[in-house]
């Protein structure tokens, strides 16, 4: 079921909310949990009821498995225990996730017809993955607190964060479930919510799938084997770098809103990436639990910082690459992690060797450039493809041919009108965990750090339960569910 969909909005989320508002008043707040993991089970359900099974036999096993670990005093079985139980969590998304691709590329090397069959990726499986082996880990550590199974089941099936993320550690919210505050109906929480949840849809119908118009046809084209001018090569990489900005940020805001309906708060997941002076700060602030999770589980594992630079830097690129076959199996999608790992290098080489730093403004837009062209990998579905849009970028197609971007796309000038309202906010204007920051929207990351935001229409435009705001806010979630009678598209972020 997706968050832009009718059923969603008008049916699954009243019901939901309805229905834990009526058990939180009556104080039962083990009946009000249970009622959120059935919800969110019946939401993933809708897509497709035989993995409903694969989920709640996670939970079971990882739950299980978590106690064990956390009860269980130092030893070689309690290792061994950990290494198990990780293997078969990486195991299941190894064969739904990266079967076809292995078969593939074996039969390509090796002249063998291996056939595996088509496998259906389950919605959001890296996400709860990943929230489980962390927990896991921890447990292990004893650094993770015996939870019951219904706060264990709520904290991995959560709906908001189930299908896309942020991948949500269990210090996030499980101490949130044991808090009899967040079973408290407040009608703060309700206007909050309903609020960002407006603020992300917009983003996600009106800014996101208008720029999908024409982004599509330009790597459809290049997919397909064919030129790709200098003008269509910018036109779409931009597109679509923009394009996955807003659908990213919607369904980050979006999940942020949902969760704050049911007084719980989810850690802040995005935090306008492309305002970044480095690619250090691009990933501070570009799907930032990833971050975390890659930094604290593989990086620092792997030996982080620790025996001199040559093995840091080693550390950083493996982790970039993992990081990039997380995101698809596909060599693309290795390409792009590698390109993000050599550019983080880079800039670890720069800031070491004690080289000025350059104006922000010029930092800026180099960091970007090297952003658009990493997302060529990550969007185009064949290396050829890519290559194609690359090409094109540096002027080896042509420069326009004298002729419209494309025919399915329309007027370039609407594409180019397009393209500048969306730099515009994705570059200067606040976004919504700042607009939103007097009412503390999310479990914001040190990355706030409590400094105001920058520029003065950041530090101004400050929502608050107003009428003004009330219109405003009315009037976007009306263009929002009004373009969905458009079309419905999936999230960038969807089946991953």
């Amino acid at each position: 079921m997706l968050f832009n969909s009718f059923p969603f909005i008008f049916a699954f989320l009243p019901v939901t909310l309805a229905g834990f508002l009526l058990l939180s008043r009556g104080g039962n707040r083990l009946a009000a949990i249970w009622w959120l993991v059935f919800a969110s089970l019946f939401f993933y359900g809708w897509w497709d009821w035989r993995y409903v099974g694969l989920i709640v036999l996670t939970v079971l096993f990882n739950y299980a498995l978590g106690n064990d670990l956390a009860r269980r005093g130092q030893g070689g079985y309690r290792r061994a225990l950990l290494a198990a139980g990780v293997a078969a969590n990486l195991a299941l998304l190894g064969y739904f996730k990266y079967a076809m691709f292995v078969a593939g590329n074996l039969n390509f090397l090796f002249g063998t017809d291996w056939d595996v069959g088509r496998i259906i990726l389950p919605l959001g499986i890296s996400f709860f993955t990943f929230q489980q082996i962390a927990y896991l880990v921890d447990a292990y550590r004893h650094q993770a607190e015996r939870s019951s199974l219904a706060e264990y089941a709520l904290f991995v099936t959560f709906f908001p964060q189930l299908i896309a993320g942020p991948i949500v550690h269990h210090k996030d919210t499980i101490p949130q479930f044991r808090d009899g505050r967040t079973f408290r109906p407040r009608l703060n929480n309700i206007a909050v919510g309903l609020t960002i949840f407006a603020i992300g849809l917009f983003k996600k119908t009106v800014i996101a799938d208008g720029l999908a118009f024409y982004a599509t046809p330009v790597f459809a084209l290049a997919d397909q084997g064919g030129n790709v001018t200098m003008l269509e090569a910018w036109s779409g990489a931009l597109a679509y770098t923009f394009q996955l900005y807003f659908d990213f940020s919607g369904y980050s805001d979006m999940a942020i809103g949902l969760a704050r309906l049911f007084g719980v708060r989810l850690p802040l997941n995005f935090f306008s990436p492309y305002k970044s002076t480095s690619i250090v700060e691009f990933w501070r602030r570009w799907h930032m639990t990833l971050s975390r999770f890659l930094r604290d589980y593989l990086y620092i594992p792997l030996g982080g910082n620790r025996g001199g630079a040559g093995l840091r830097y080693r550390n950083v690129l493996v982790t970039m690459l993992l990081g990039g076959l997380w995101h698809g199996a596909g060599w693309n999608f290795v390409l792009w992690g590698g390109v993000h790992g050599v550019a983080l290098v880079v800039n670890q080489l720069w800031v070491a060797s004690g080289l000025r730093r350059l104006p922000p403004l010029v930092a800026g837009l180099l960091t970007f450039l090297l952003v658009v062209f990493a997302w060529v990998f990550f969007r185009a579905e064949t290396l050829e493809g890519a290559l194609a849009i690359l090409r094109g970028m540096i002027g080896l197609g042509g420069l326009a041919e004298g002729r419209r971007l494309l025919p399915e796309t329309g007027d370039i000038v609407f594409c180019a009108l397009a393209l500048a309202a969306a730099a515009a906010i994705a570059f200067l204007a606040p976004n919504t965990a700042e607009i939103m920051r007097r009412y503390r929207p999310a479990l914001l990351a040190t990355l706030l750090g409590g400094r105001p935001p920058r520029g003065l229409i950041a530090r101004r435009l400050v929502w608050r339960p107003s009428l003004p705001w009330a219109v405003a806010v009315g009037a976007a979630a009306s263009c929002a569910v009004a373009a969905i009678f458009g079309w419905q598209s999936e999230f960038l972020y969807f089946q991953f």
